[in-house]
C-alpha cells in the first residue's frame, strides 16, 4: 500500500487540533500535514510540519497539494453560524469558494479521498424537529447553513461526474475541552465548562428549553475516521450523513454539571442566536450511518461532563 500523505486544512480549528492528532497517531506525525491563516511561530512546536496558508489562494493550495504529493485532503476550514451572520458575504465566500477549490484541485491532482464536514444548520423552521431524518427537509436561515447545503450537493456532483471520493457528515453540536468557542450557535455547551471550572456564573445565550443535538469531540473524531476508513461501496451517502449522539438543553446540562459542582450558578438571556437555534433539530435520525458503516457514539450526557470538567481542571491547573 501506498503511503497517504493527508493535508489538514483550518487544523488550528476546534476539530482540527484534535483530528489532527488522530490522524497522526495513525498515520505517522510527518505523514499529515496541517496548514491554516497563523503564522507558524504562533503555534505549538508540535503542529509542525505546517504551512501558513489563506485556502482562498488558490495557487498557493495548488503548489502545497503538488509539492508535497497530497494523496487526502480534510477541508476544515470554515466560518461558522452566529460568525457568519455577521459578514454573509465573507462567510459565503471562505466557505463555498474554497471547497470547490479543493474538489477542482483534487480531481486535477488525483487526490484519493476528500472530507468535507456538513452541518445540522442545513436544516431550518419547517425541518423535522424530532430525529429529524436524513432525507429531512433543509431549508436553512443562516449563510453557513446555506453555505453547507450547497456544499454537500456539490460533494456528490464532483463524485457523480469526476469520480472523487469526497465524504462528509452534518456535525452536531461539537463540544471540546481543547479549544476556545468558536462562533457557532451551540458553543454555549463549551462555554459553560469553562465558567464551571473557574468558580464563575454563566449566562446562557439560548434559553433552558432549546433542545439540539450535540456531541462529544472523541466521538465526532472517530465518526470521521471510520467514514474515512470505511469501503466506498459502503458510502451510499455523497452529500453528507446524519450524525448524531447526545441531544439536551441548557437546563439539562446546567444540571448534570451542577451534580458535579454543586456551587454553579446558570443564568438565561437568549439573544440573536436563539432564532437560529430554534430553526434546527432538537435531536438527528443518524439510522444510514450506523446501518452504512457501523456508527456508535461511546459518550453519553454523563460521561461527556464527567470528562470535560476533569480535562479543563487539568489545564486550569497547568
Amino acid at each position: 500500500m501506498n503511503k497517504e500523505t493527508i493535508l489538514v486544512i483550518g487544523a488550528c480549528g476546534q476539530i482540527g487540533k484534535e483530528l489532527l492528532v488522530a490522524l497522526r497517531e495513525k498515520n505517522g506525525h510527518d505523514n499529515v500535514i496541517a496548514a491554516d491563516i497563523h503564522p507558524q511561530e504562533s503555534l505549538p512546536a508540535e503542529t509542525a510540519p505546517y504551512v501558513k496558508l489563506n485556502v482562498l489562494d488558490a495557487q498557493a493550495l495548488e503548489a502545497l497539494i503538488v509539492d508535497q504529493q497530497i494523496t487526502q485532503i480534510y477541508h476544515l476550514a470554515a466560518v461558522l453560524s452566529a460568525k457568519g451572520e455577521s459578514n454573509p458575504t465573507l462567510a459565503w465566500d471562505l466557505n463555498m469558494n474554497s471547497l470547490l477549490s479543493v474538489l477542482d484541485l483534487s480531481v486535477k491532482h488525483k487526490v484519493n479521498k476528500v472530507f468535507w464536514p456538513s452541518s445540522i444548520a442545513i436544516f431550518g423552521p419547517d425541518s423535522e424537529k424530532i430525529n429529524c431524518p436524513q432525507q429531512g427537509v433543509t431549508e436553512p436561515s443562516t449563510v453557513y447553513g446555506i453555505s453547507k447545503a450547497a456544499g454537500e450537493h456539490w460533494c456528490k456532483y464532483y463524485f457523480e461526474k469526476h469520480g472523487l471520493d469526497v465524504r462528509s457528515l452534518r456535525y452536531p453540536g461539537l463540544i471540546s475541552y481543547t479549544g476556545a468557542p468558536g462562533g457557532g450557535t451551540t458553543d454555549y455547551a463549551v462555554d459553560i465548562f469553562h465558567h464551571a471550572v473557574q468558580g464563575k456564573p454563566y449566562t446562557c445565550f439560548l434559553s433552558e428549553e432549546t433542545a439540539l443535538p450535540m456531541m462529544f469531540m472523541e466521538d465526532a473524531i472517530h465518526a470521521t475516521l471510520q467514514l474515512m476508513d470505511a469501503p466506498a461501496e459502503n458510502v451510499h451517502i455523497r452529500t453528507a450523513y446524519n450524525l448524531g449522539a447526545l441531544s439536551f438543553t441548557p437546563q439539562e446540562l446546567a444540571a448534570e454539571i451542577k451534580s458535579q459542582v454543586p456551587e454553579f450558578v446558570v443564568n438565561y438571556a437568549p439573544d440573536f442566536r436563539q432564532a437560529i437555534a430554534d430553526s434546527w433539530p432538537s435531536s438527528i435520525d443518524d439510522s444510514a450511518a450506523r446501518k452504512d458503516w457501523g456508527w456508535k457514539p461511546a459518550y453519553d450526557l454523563k460521561a461527556m461532563t464527567t470528562e470535560m470538567l476533569e480535562n479543563l481542571l487539568v489545564l486550569q491547573a497547568n
